[in-house]
């Protein structure tokens, strides 16, 4: 059977990894099941950090922690750092712009459940659903 998927992008926050367990359990069963490399894709920005002191540092930690969930898991694991200025600003486009550079065929994103600031600002996920390549895969819980 061919694979579904090769490359499987997944945007990590090191600093809210247990409330991502279902989004990297379920990244880690599609990378199993077909056979593909996971990208745990990781934003900083280039002031010192609770994550680092600088970019590399923070790739480091990146690094370990890809390492670790492909331990874990049985997967392949690479990464991908994004330094932004800001952030908070910066992220949806610099994450579809990994999707892109990454050549992930599919992105498995944690999200939050949809509340009422959604009508006035869309989530991350949505604005890679609606301007990414890849297909996108919204985690809750």
């Amino acid at each position: 059977m061919k694979s579904m998927f090769k490359k499987i992008m997944i945007p990590v926050d090191l600093r809210h990894t247990p409330s991502m367990g279902k989004a990297l359990n379920i990244a880690a069963e599609l990378a199993k099941s077909n056979n593909a490399t996971v990208t745990y894709v990781g934003v900083t920005s280039p002031e010192p950090g609770e994550l680092g002191h600088n970019p590399a540092e923070y790739s480091e930690k990146l690094k370990q922690f890809a390492a670790a969930q492909a331990d874990a898991h049985g997967h392949s694991a690479q990464t991908h750092m994004i330094v932004a200025n800001d952030p908070a600003i910066d992220l949806d486009s610099q994450l579809t712009q990994a999707a892109e550079e990454t050549g992930a065929d599919l992105v498995v994103m944690a999200t939050h459940i949809p509340n009422v600031t959604d009508y006035v600002w869309s989530s991350h996920g949505g604005y890679l659903a609606n301007h990414a390549r890849a297909s996108v895969f919204l985690v809750r819980g």
